[in-house]
Parts: structure tokens; sequence; C-alpha cells
């Protein structure tokens, strides 16, 4: 599979992935819940308007029965959007397997809900549940009310995997790199994008990082090897990061002043002049 598909599991996404899924799976219990509610309140209304005496527990098991059918099936609805959507296979092939999985998933549907409301019915004593005695052609009815919600259902599927997968192909951004900086028993981790300037100091160099000089143990020229190409060096004896400078002045002789953003003046040989780019 490639990385723009969703099926290589929850350790298999990005921080922005996981993110988008548990937004999904919480909006999408809500909107169930809700949905669930005002399906047995509008029946408990319906049924009392037309003199109807049903309990409304038993209501409330019809419409919960229900959703337990269809959650129970959707993890193999997503399953399936996920393996058989094009371009895996051709869109007539693809609209073909989906109305056969109408069929499948609205038979799944009805027996596991019959089965949870036949055991409702006996556990409350309500008893017997009769599927088929409600309605004629039972089966036809329930077919078309489960193909809007089959067809929400895998639409739902589908617009939540292609943001997934456009998730998956954000760039990720770079890690910051680190300057290690052991000062006695103090171990300093410093961003190179905030150190300012470092100048040698024998054995040393002195690393200028938020308005504080920390000693590191190593020479200006494997310092600079560290840092990389976000410093340049203006002196034998001294380096500044590319983007604090704010300002160069150059005098008659050829040698020049470096002014960085936080007002700080460095004098810079005109050897190095050249290798300065602002």
């Amino acid at each position: 599979m490639t990385k723009a598909e969703t099926s290589g599991g929850w350790r298999g996404m990005n921080g922005t992935q996981r993110r988008f899924m548990l937004v999904f799976v919480a909006g999408f219990f809500a909107v169930v819940t809700l949905i669930l509610i005002a399906n047995a309140e509008s029946s408990i209304a319906d049924l009392a308007a037309s003199g109807a005496h049903v309990p409304d527990h038993l209501v409330w098991s019809w419409e919960w029965s229900s959703m337990i059918g269809w959650l129970s099936i959707y993890p193999f609805l997503w399953w399936v959007v996920a393996r058989l959507k094009p371009p895996r296979l051709s869109w007539p092939q693809a609209i073909a397997v989906l109305v056969s999985g109408s069929l499948v998933a609205s038979a799944w549907h009805i027996a596991v809900m019959v089965a949870i409301r036949h055991l409702y019915y006996s556990v409350t004593g309500d008893g017997p549940y009769r599927f088929f005695d409600v309605l004629q052609d039972r089966l036809m009815y329930e077919y078309r009310k489960d193909v809007t919600t089959y067809v929400q259902f895998v639409l739902m599927a589908s617009v939540v995997q292609w943001f997934v997968a456009r998730a998956a192909e954000r760039p990720i951004e770079p890690e910051a790199k680190m300057l290690t900086i052991v000062d006695g028993t103090v171990r300093h981790a410093i961003p190179i994008s905030e150190i300012e300037s470092v100048r040698a100091a024998g054995n040393y160099v002195e690393v200028i990082w938020a308005g504080r000089t920390l000693l590191h143990r190593a020479t200006l020229t494997a310092t600079i090897q560290e840092l990389g190409h976000a410093f340049v060096r203006i002196h034998r004896s001294q380096l500044v990061r590319r983007n604090a400078i704010r300002q160069i002045t150059s005098d008659k002789s050829g040698d020049f002043v470096v002014v960085l953003l936080d007002g700080t003046k460095i004098r810079g040989s005109r050897r190095y002049r050249p290798s300065i780019e602002i």
C-alpha cells in the first residue's frame, strides 16, 4: 500500500492523522447519539398521536438495536471502501461491489437488530418480538431505509479516508538541530537557530546564546562543521549566524563591522568578506 492509504492502522499514522481520526470518531458517535435520540422521541410522539400504546422503552429498543446493527458492520464497510475504491477497481466495478454490499449490509443489520430485539423482549417480558407482523413486505421496507444509511456511511468513510490520506502527504517539519554544550554538571541542548555568534577562546569556543556566553570544548573549525551552513566565518577567531546579521559596514582597508539583530557589533577581516551573503 502507498502512504496515501489509510489501512496501515493507528501505528502507521502520523500525529495529524491520529488527531483527525480522534475528532472524527468523537464526532461520529456524537452524531449517532443525537440521531438515536431524535428518532426515538419522534417515534414515541407519532405513536402517541396515533393512539397506539407502546411502552417507551420498547420504542427506544428499536432505535438502539438498529444502531448496534449498523455499528457492528461499519468496520467492514470502512475496510471495503479502503480496499476497493478506484483506482484499485474501475468505477463500474466499484459501484457494482458497493451495490452488492448494500444487500449484505442490510441483511446483516436486520439480522443483528432482530436478534437483539428478540432477546430484549424476552428479558423484559414483552415478547415475543414479531418482525414480520408490523408491515407487509417488511424486508423491502427495511432495505429501502437501510440503503440511505448505507450510502451515508460509505460516503462518510470515503471522505474521512481522503482527508486522512491528505494529512499523510503533509510535509513533516524537520527537527531543530541542536548543539550540546557541557558546562560542569549542566548539559545544555541549544537550538542552533538561536545562537548569535561563536568566538575562539584557546582550547574552547565561546558560544553567545540568549545573552549568555557558554564555553564549549571544541575548536572553531570543528564547531563550524557542527553548526553547518547557517554560520559564516568573518574572522579567523569569529563565527556569526547568517540570519542574525542586520548590517555590514566596510572601511577603507577592506575590513568590516557586522551588526547583529540585537545590536552587537563584531569586527570582521577582509579575508572573509567575500563569504558573507545577506
